[in-house]
């Protein structure tokens, strides 16, 4: 891979990371265009992930430590429990079936992704329209069966095409969360998924890392810079339009292209 090629997949995970059009899809995408090797790109999915981890942190690093000093001062354990149980669900669908997910065509599948972009897209589209729970505040105050549900939500997101920030903003909405509250939910409760697949690729995927360091500091340092440039128009945006119609459209657009381009 080629420093233009890093900097290109880095761009795009850092936007496409938070901006709810799916990350792996457009990943896909961009390297089927780009025509690299194959082999071995779910290991660079992966190392990618610390840019964006980074720009989470950052970005977020006063709610962070709002919930450390709720957690350790004052004992208030409610928005930590609930980003808990969020995340379990994708962690343990994750590591049971990672193998299988990394095998099967279908997960690998331009098809799958832009059927996935599609129908997410649509469900965007009229989901101000559907019924939602009684509103919530925030995350802290989500009961745990919702939380739960949101972490059920976050499995889907294992497909290509459907988008994990995408798939729990959707869920928090129909939660009863606003489209803000619903946004920094997604995104705290990604940070758990995100550091246990940091620690795994730092564990058992050191040889890939060792090997590839200018390639993977490149596009991290640039899904870093994009993930918070992403983070600050993803919430401006939710803030004024309070919808994710645009996405949906911009979704299905694009499936429809791809769709096309395949002849489908």
């Amino acid at each position: 891979m080629n420093p233009l090629e890093s900097i290109i997949l880095g761009a795009t995970q850092g936007i496409t990371e938070f901006i709810p059009v799916s990350s792996s899809g457009h990943l896909s995408i961009v390297q089927q265009i780009l025509g690299g090797d194959p082999t071995n790109f779910h290991l660079f999915l992966e190392f990618i992930n610390l840019g964006t981890l980074l720009a989470l942190l950052i970005f977020f690093r006063k709610k962070i430590w709002r919930i450390l000093i709720d957690i350790f001062k004052n004992h208030n354990f409610r928005l930590a429990i609930n980003i808990l149980i969020t995340s379990i669900p994708a962690g343990i669908i994750g590591i049971a079936l990672g193998s299988f997910i990394e095998d099967t065509p279908f997960f690998g599948a331009i098809t799958t992704t832009a059927v996935a972009m599609m129908l997410v897209g649509l469900v965007m589209v009229i989901l101000e329209r559907l019924p939602r729970a009684s509103v919530v505040k925030d995350g802290s105050k989500l009961s745990k069966p919702r939380a739960l549900v949101i972490g059920l939500a976050q499995v889907f997101a294992l497909i290509p095409g459907v988008s994990r920030s995408g798939a729990t903003i959707i869920a928090g909405r129909l939660a009863g969360l606003s489209p803000v509250s619903a946004a920094e939910y997604s995104f705290l409760a990604s940070i758990p998924i995100m550091c246990g697949v940091v620690l795994k690729m730092f564990l058992t995927d050191m040889d890939y890392l060792t090997a590839n360091v200018p390639m993977l500091a490149l596009s991290n340092l640039v899904a870093f810079v994009t993930g918070l440039f992403a983070l600050t128009f993803i919430f401006k945006y939710l803030n004024r339009r309070k919808s994710l119609v645009m996405f949906g459209f911009y979704r299905i657009a694009l499936a429809i292209g791809i769709l096309i381009a395949l002849n489908i």
